[in-house]
């Protein structure tokens, strides 16, 4: 298949309605999701545990699978997540124009389409993926035996501390109203969900960056076990001079994230 056939195939997977639709499904199921992280981080930034699961994707997954009817949930996401990742890789292969946009598309094909084979692990073979932690442990030190490797998990630590920069910058700009159909929102709803999108997209540049920093420490000290996934993060902001207090408000932020899914889920540009 010739680079024509490709993008006119990803051409009519965007242009699909029920592509539309399960997209759409699927950042419901990307609310939930951060809204499960965030109530775990919220439950460990107020002295009260998170019940032994893990403030990351792998916790809010197996939150989903003890509740009533928690297997038809996990289907139903996986399906939006498949749908999501299908979405960008629609969208890395067209794009609209701009190269930044189809960088941006690719990686979140990447986190979708991990996010998507979690669940299906899950669901076909009982395995619940690892935490966030282990894993990032885990490519960390894979990465530094090859060559150059010290200094490759460097600039993955970089890249993660400019993409919090620039999450914050987008909260802060409000640049992901772009995303958004506000000519078709009431001036009630738009104003919501600038709040709400301001709010997430700072939260996340914050775990994102500080993310990033461990990573660089691990390249610097050679160690891959100073590398942190969500969980690790979020804790570890307690452990800074503001103490649990921050963590408490970077979990309100990433449940407001997840109410604003929401609003994606009615108004984004698909």
């Amino acid at each position: 298949m010739n680079s024509a056939q490709v993008e006119g195939a990803a051409r009519r997977a965007a242009n699909s309605q029920t592509l539309d639709r399960l997209a759409r499904l699927g950042m419901a199921c990307r609310g939930v999701l951060y809204g499960l992280i965030g109530f775990l981080s919220l439950q460990i930034g107020l002295g009260l545990g998170s019940g032994g699961k893990e403030a990351d994707k792998t916790g809010a997954i197996e939150m989903v699978e003890q509740q009533p009817f928690g297997v038809v949930l996990l289907w139903l996401m996986a399906v939006g997540f498949a749908a999501l990742t299908v979405w960008q890789l629609s969208e890395a292969v067209i794009g609209r124009g701009r190269t930044k946009d189809r960088v941006e598309s690719a990686a979140r094909t990447a986190v979708y389409g991990l996010v998507t084979a979690t669940l299906l692990g899950l669901l076909l073979r009982g395995d619940h993926g690892g935490s966030t932690d282990q894993h990032s442990q885990d490519i960390t030190a894979a990465l530094m035996k090859l060559p150059g490797g010290q200094l490759l998990v460097g600039l993955i630590g970089l890249g993660l501390i400019g993409l919090g920069a620039y999450w914050v910058h987008k909260g802060w700009k409000k640049k992901f109203l772009e995303d958004l159909r506000t000519g078709e929102m009431s001036p009630q709803a738009l104003s919501i969900a600038r709040r709400l999108g301001m709010a997430g997209y700072l939260a996340r540049g914050v775990i994102a960056a500080a993310a990033g920093v461990f990573v660089v420490q691990a390249a610097v000290t050679y160690d891959a076990d100073k590398a942190k996934g969500i969980d690790s993060t979020l804790r570890s902001l307690a452990e800074t001079p503001l103490g649990s207090g921050l963590l408490v408000v970077v979990a309100v932020g990433l449940l407001l994230f997840a109410v604003y899914c929401f609003f994606e889920a009615r108004w984004h540009r698909v």
